[in-house]
């Protein structure tokens, strides 16, 4: 048995020596092909991707959302007061600012955003508050109403 195991590492030595003349060779230049750029050749030893948006999956489950807050009966009384308020006065109206719930596109929930600007209209058949920038507000998502015309009134 030693013998079987000094004649297989004999022939390993044998092998790995049969190329030592190939060693101080020049580096061979294809001729037809031009030579792979060093940016290439690194990503052909990048990761593979195999689950194609995942990590975009990932994110979107992480983003978080709000739920609506229900407004207590007096807050949405004075909200309408207010609604009442500015739909009587006459253009130009002045600058308010309006926190309102906009719903996620995307999940359940949504955020609450915060814009200033001067309303156009209060639209009571569509239900929206136009301003004159031309966003509109449903008037049910609106949380906060506030400006310098309501300061007289509370």
């Amino acid at each position: 048995m030693r013998r079987e195991i000094d004649h297989s590492l004999q022939n390993k030595f044998q092998n790995s020596s049969r190329y030592e003349d190939m060693l101080e060779l020049p580096h061979h230049i294809s001729r037809e092909r031009p030579r792979m750029a060093m940016e290439e050749r690194a990503a052909q030893f990048s990761p593979f991707a195999a689950l194609t948006g995942y990590g975009d999956a990932i994110r979107e489950t992480g983003r978080l959302t709000e739920r609506q807050l229900e407004l207590e009966p007096d807050v949405k009384d004075r909200l309408n007061e207010k609604l009442r308020l500015l739909m009587e006065l006459p253009s130009p109206r002045p600058e308010v600012s309006i926190v309102y719930f906009l719903p996620d596109e995307k999940k359940e929930g949504g955020s609450y955003v915060s814009v200033r600007g001067r309303v156009k209209k209060v639209d009571e058949n569509s239900r929206q508050i136009v301003l004159e920038n031309g966003g509109r507000i449903p008037l049910e998502a609106v949380m906060e109403l506030d400006g310098d015309i309501f300061s007289s009134e509370e």
